[in-house]
Order: structure tokens, then C-alpha cells, then sequence
């Protein structure tokens, strides 16, 4: 069916400019009309097409505001199409704006804004189109989208933290290792000529020098099938972790470790929180509600015991009973909970926790950074100090040596 660019006005004469589908320009001027606008210039054209080097990504940022923006448009009184015409125009994100052109098509014909959101998973997620569904059932959709826009942000903004946070470790990491290959496969075994031409073949060389000549040979002489042998083992691990066995153990691991552990617990013990609270508010069954958090904690583990905890309900116990059990979440969660249930204000005190573990999030991101970038420096530094404690000494035996 051909796309069609239109130029209109709105019935307070603000220009808008957008693309419709029609079956020919008759058709399209009249799905313009309906729009409630003045259609002033309609144009066939070849649409928005997608090519293979367009990249079918949509970033957080882009959903976010999409969100914020189409929830002050249902509060302002906007008409739906009209809403999501305005909002296609304004999407900077060549594929977003395609779909959020095929949302307007499907709702104008008919469909619900979570049935159109449903058909689009890899954008917005089982609690996003839960949530909407909600909304719109309760008649608080401009409410919900406000609250996702929320969710949003704040999981974005501790994403950025933690990859803030790492970005360091890992540069370091990275140049120290290139140094080490370096160092072995070059700047040692020049040494080691070195001190062998000075002290001879029956020079008596430290243990220490030994050692360090000892790697570089091994380097030099496996380099190569060390690598495709890493490169291989990289290769079946990460498809291993991508399994819901490997993925589960991996997720085991990381809550074994002490400082991971307590971020991992700090970040799901926060979505589990905010997201449980927002799709409580919205009216989404308890049990439901538990099914679709699971998804968002980020943890194998920590989601097992939150669908286990779901079957707990279902036969009738308290989610804070339940939970209270578990290994991994905070007592602090089981008790607020209990008094959420309690008072019946479940929402309102996991917004409160929500908030307290963003912050304790914050602080621990804070203080694993200002160790990790000392840590690194030694790692660093210690390395370079072998290898020139691994010269220095049988020069300075050799220096001896020579001038007695």
C-alpha cells in the first residue's frame, strides 16, 4: 500500500507535518481529515524504508521520551492518532519512527495502545506493555506512562553507574595484560641475551630472572596456540553462558563473590522494588505482577526464588512469608513488605525501598570505585616492578663481578 507525506494544520492553525498509508491520495486526505487536521499538501512517496545498515536498535533514551511525551499528551486532552502522528515526526531514530507509524495505523484501526505496543517485544517488554494494559483499563493511562517513563530513567541511570564504574578497571586490565604479552614476548628475552653475554653460559642468574625467562620462552613458543586455544575456549564459553543452565551457574557464581554479590543484590532488590510497586499501582494482579518482575531483577538466581515465592501465593501465603525465606533478598524486603500488606499500601513502601537501595547502589558503585582504581595502579605497578627487580639484580651481581 503506498505512503503518503501530508503537510496540515491543526484545528489552532500550528503546522504538522507527518506520513500516512492509504490506498491512494483520495483515501489518504480523508485519514488526514479524521485526524482532526486540515490537510494542505498530500504527496505520494516511497515511505520509510528500512535498509540493511539501518539498525533496528531503539535506545532506552528514545522510548523514555516517547513515554513522557505520550503520557502529557493524553493528560493535555490529545487525540490519540493525532498524538502518536506528532510523535513519529519528532523520533530522531529512523526505525522507532516506523513503528511508532505502524502502533498509529493499528490503533486507528481499532486496536488498544497495549495490543499495538504487544506486537513490538524486543521494544517494549511484558511489564512496559502490562503496564500500558493496565492503564487503560483503570483510566489512568497518562499516570502509568508517567510512572514508566520513571522506571525508565532510573534503571538507565544505575546501567550508566555500574558501566561507569567498570569502565576503568577494564581499560587498566586491558593495558596491563598488553603490557605483559609485550614485555614477555619482546623486552625479556633482549634482556636475557643481555645478561647471558655479559655473565656468560655458566652465569648464575636469581630465581626470579629465571622464572621471568622461563615465561617468555613459553610465550614465545605457544603464543600462537595459546591464543586460538583462548580464542576457542571465549567462543564456547560465551555460547555456554548464553544457555538457562550456563546463565544459571554464571548467576550463581557472581552471588558467591562478597563485594559483586552485595551490588547484584542492591540493583535487583531496587528494579524488584520499583517495578512490583508500578505494576501494583496499576492493578496488575499480585501474582502476575510477581511473574512479570521476575523478568526485570537481571539475576537467574534471585528470579527463581521470586516465581517460587509466586507459587507460594497462589497457595495462599503472604509474598513477604515467603520471601522472608529466602537467602538473597534482604530481610529488610520481607519486613516492608509485610507492612505493605498490612496497611495495604504495598506501592507506596516499595517506592520507599526502591528509592533506599538506588542510594545504596549509588554509595557501593562509589566506594568499589575509589578501591578498584588504586587496586589496578599496583597490579599495574607490581608487574613492572618484577620485571625490573628480575634485571636490576643480576646486573648488579654482574656489575660486581666484573669490577672485583
Amino acid at each position: 500500500m503506498p505512503i503518503f507525506t501530508y503537510n496540515a494544520e491543526t484545528s489552532a492553525g500550528k503546522p504538522i507535518r507527518g506520513t500516512i498509508e492509504a490506498v491512494d491520495k483520495a483515501a489518504a486526505t480523508a485519514s488526514i481529515k479524521r485526524l482532526d487536521l486540515r490537510p494542505l499538501v498530500v504527496t505520494e512517496s516511497k515511505g520509510l524504508k528500512i535498509n540493511l545498515f539501518t539498525s533496528k536498535k531503539v535506545k532506552t533514551k528514545d522510548i523514555t521520551i516517547f513515554t513522557r511525551q505520550l503520557s502529557t499528551m493524553i493528560s493535555a486532552g490529545v487525540p490519540l492518532n493525532r498524538a502518536f502522528v506528532t510523535l513519529q515526526e519528532q523520533s530522531e531514530n529512523a526505525y522507532f519512527k516506523q513503528v511508532i507509524g505502524d502502533i498509529s495505523k493499528e490503533i486507528e484501526g481499532g486496536a488498544s495502545i497495549g495490543d499495538a505496543l504487544n506486537k513490538y517485544p524486543k521494544i517494549f517488554d511484558d511489564i512496559f506493555v502490562n503496564m500500558v494494559i493496565a492503564g487503560e483499563a483503570g483510566g489512568i493511562l497518562d499516570e502509568i506512562l508517567k510512572r514508566l517513563a520513571t522506571q525508565l530513567e532510573k534503571n538507565e541511570t544505575i546501567k550508566k553507574k555500574i558501566k561507569s564504574a567498570t569502565t576503568y578497571p577494564k581499560v587498566v586490565f586491558g593495558i596491563t595484560i598488553l603490557a605483559f604479552v609485550v614485555v614477555m614476548n619482546f623486552i625479556v628475552p633482549k634482556i636475557a641475551t643481555m645478561l647471558l653475554e655479559l655473565g656468560g653460559p655458566d652465569a648464575k642468574l636469581p630465581p626470579l630472572t629465571r622464572i621471568m625467562i622461563a615465561i617468555s620462552d613459553f610465550s614465545k613458543a605457544y603464543a600462537v596456540p595459546i591464543i586460538i586455544v583462548a580464542a576457542i575456549g571465549a567462543f564456547f564459553l560465551r555460547k555456554y553462558l548464553k544457555t538457562p543452565s550456563g546463565k544459571y551457574k554464571y548467576h550463581a557464581l557472581l552471588l558467591k563473590m562478597p563485594v559483586i554479590k552485595l551490588i547484584i543484590t542492591k540493583v535487583a532488590v531496587a528494579r524488584f522494588a520499583r517495578t512490583f510497586s508500578s505494576l501494583m499501582s496499576a492493578g496488575v494482579p499480585v501474582n502476575k505482577s510477581i511473574r512479570i518482575t521476575s523478568g526485570s531483577i537481571g539475576n537467574k538466581v534471585l528470579e527463581k526464588e521470586l516465581l517460587e515465592a509466586a507459587k507460594d501465593v497462589e497457595a495462599g501465603k503472604q509474598l513477604s512469608e515467603s520471601l522472608s525465606k529466602s537467602p538473597h533478598y534482604p530481610p529488610i524486603v520481607s519486613q516492608m513488605l509485610a507492612i505493605g500488606e498490612e496497611t495495604g499500601q504495598i506501592d507506596k513502601i516499595l517506592v520507599k525501598v526502591a528509592d533506599f537501595y538506588e542510594e545504596e547502589v549509588d554509595a557501593t558503585i562509589e566506594s568499589m570505585s575509589s578501591l578498584l582504581e588504586p587496586l589496578m595502579i599496583v597490579i599495574l605497578g607490581g608487574m613492572v616492578g618484577l620485571v625490573a627487580a628480575s634485571v636490576m639484580g643480576p646486573l648488579g651481581s654482574l656489575t660486581s663481578s666484573l669490577s672485583s
